[in-house]
């Protein structure tokens, strides 16, 4: 596939995730919902990789940083995230998420010595200040009082953590592992980490069988984390880190868009202004 191509299956299918999520709150907690999820799409994986007779086998270092990736990107991060949407909007959440694109130029700076470009720091701030104007609402309504300040770092927190996974990713893509048994182990060990995150924090290991369940959670595992991250993982190794986390400010458009079509979501001036951006 074209880079382009990657770009566009990420950001679609990432963008129309938050519909099938909304199927996976309310009888199961969240974090185990998570479990499911990334447990799934490493069985997926797993399977797929020994049809393919692909290479499982990684040294102890190798699994050291399989796990850091496992660990950001499909665990604290997803945990993190959870935590501060019980303080702030879902809208105002997404806009901290979308510094990720600016979190990335600099971490692939620090680490790879990867030259910063104007223009990129230009077109990742302008995406940034159009999320702003999409959700300008609730970030209105923003108070640092009360929890609202705990919810900001809770996001930043797993912002900054998602970018360290992305910058884990980079180096074993680096060390020439393949993105199916990379992301295989990966999210085997983002699952037990949630899953024990889970246990501690006293959730119960249920499982819903409704219909509406099953068949989100089958979308997420399979499309939103098997063939997005493969597609995302698959970009970062091509074109960086840097440049592939501009997928964070369109994401949110996609959603948007989606919303238009299935929730008849009205548009404000200034979230018709903020998607042009």
């Amino acid at each position: 596939m074209s880079s382009l191509s990657l770009y566009a299956v990420t950001v679609m299918i990432w963008g129309s995730t938050w519909l099938a999520i909304k199927y996976q709150l309310g009888i199961v907690p969240p974090a185990v919902s998570v479990v499911w999820r990334f447990g799934l799409s490493a069985a997926i994986l797993l399977a797929y990789a020994k049809w393919k007779r692909l290479n499982l086998r990684f040294t102890a270092s190798e699994h050291f940083w399989i796990a850091m990736v496992g660990l950001s990107m499909f665990g604290i991060n997803y945990i993190a995230v959870y935590v501060s949407e019980l303080y702030l909007a879902s809208g105002l959440v997404a806009v901290i998420f979308s510094l990720i694109a600016i979190f990335n130029i600099v971490l692939m700076r620090i680490f790879y010595a990867t030259p910063v470009r104007p223009a990129g720091l230009l077109g990742a701030g302008l995406g940034i200040a159009g999320v702003v104007l999409v959700f300008w609402p609730e970030v209105q309504q923003f108070s640092a009082a009360g929890n609202g300040l705990r919810g900001l770092l809770c996001a930043l927190f797993a912002t900054l953590v998602a970018s360290l996974g992305n910058i884990a990713a980079t180096r074993t893509h680096r060390a020439g592992m393949g993105v199916v048994p990379m992301s295989a182990w990966a999210m085997m060990y983002g699952a037990i980490f949630v899953a024990i995150y889970a246990a501690l924090t006293g959730d119960r290991f249920i499982f819903d069988t409704s219909l509406a369940y099953v068949a989100s959670l089958l979308y997420l595992a399979l499309f939103g984390s098997v063939l997005a991250f493969g597609a995302y993982l698959t970009l970062m190794g091509r074109i960086g880190a840097d440049r592939a986390g501009y997928t964070s400010v369109a994401i949110p458009v996609v959603a948007l868009l989606l919303s238009t079509l299935f929730e008849h979501l009205q548009w404000p001036a200034t979230m018709a202004v903020g998607i042009l951006l």
